[in-house]
């Protein structure tokens, strides 16, 4: 399940983000609810949603989720956050968006529909690849999340008072999301080579010679806040994992258990995706 994290400079928001009107969130929710979705394994390669050799649902009609662990591959409705990141942009209209799990930061989206739609064509359709849509009028430009995992922990207030009271419990640490450096992907024309330079980025955040350095924003309502703490961890080599029920006393056996040993706290566990991965013996393998 994509999942897209809105730059706000904000730590509570609206009941439903969605619903703010003028918001990227509510115009990107738009333009998920006049998408149709591919399911996963039904189209052919390179089979645009709605001819004749694909089968499409529209969002409001997916399959229920299964309760516990699921694959990103058995739901392509998109998960939309607010975060607590500010925009990179000079430009206060034009908002700093984090896709997962392709782990990408994508910037200069306007606060429009049309930017909604051009973020939507460019990085956030499940159809489109986890190096994106190529275009040379795109206006958006992406690239790799700069830090080695990126923590995203629950703190809207107005949707329930617990996680309000949790989440600065959990957040040690806070880090206003960094310029990433180097040219976009967008510059690359060849999809090979696209391709190349992301997974290049992606391994160079895991050298054991540099220091680790994590990105811990706060969001919107993830669902769940019977479970707070709610924390998702997302790595890049694709993996997230959703744990619930995170206190102070969880926050060093994360750390060392899942960030840097790559293994699943059972005991915490709500869902996740890509847990299991061909040849991956761990969820920071590649």
């Amino acid at each position: 399940m994509p999942q897209v994290v809105i730059s706000t400079g904000k730590s509570d928001w609206e009941r439903s983000v969605t619903s703010a009107h003028g918001s990227l969130a509510a115009h990107l929710l738009a333009v998920e609810d006049a998408a149709p979705v591919t399911l996963a394994g039904t189209s052919s390669p390179g089979t645009t949603p709605g001819t004749p050799n694909s089968t499409t649902l529209h969002v409001n009609k997916l399959p229920s989720a299964v309760t516990g662990i699921f694959k990103d591959s058995e739901t392509q409705a998109v998960s939309i956050l607010n975060g607590s990141h500010d925009t990179l942009s000079t430009n206060c209209d034009h908002e700093t968006v984090l896709v997962f799990p392709d782990y990408k930061v994508v910037a200069e989206v306007p606060r429009s529909l049309d930017g909604a739609r051009e973020l939507w064509r460019n990085s956030v359709n499940p159809s489109v690849s986890r190096t994106g849509a190529s275009s040379g009028a795109s206006t958006v430009r992406s690239w790799v999340i700069p830090y080695s995992c990126v923590i995203l922990i629950c703190s809207h207030r107005r949707r329930d008072v617990r996680c309000a009271v949790v989440a600065p419990k959990l957040e040690h640490v806070h880090t206003q999301l960094e310029d990433p450096t180097g040219p976009p992907l967008e510059d690359f024309a060849d999809e090979y080579d696209k391709g190349a330079e992301m997974d290049r980025r992606l391994q160079e955040l895991d050298d054991t010679h540099l220091p680790k350095r994590a990105l811990i924003l706060k969001t919107s309502h993830i669902g769940g806040h019977r479970y707070a703490g709610n924390v998702i961890i997302y790595m890049p080599q694709g993996a997230g994992v959703w744990y619930g029920r995170v206190s102070t006393h969880e926050v060093e056996p994360i750390v060392h258990t899942t960030i840097l040993g790559g293994r699943i706290l059972p005991p915490l566990l709500r869902g996740g995706v890509n847990l299991a991965r061909p040849d991956c013996k761990r969820l920071n393998d590649w």
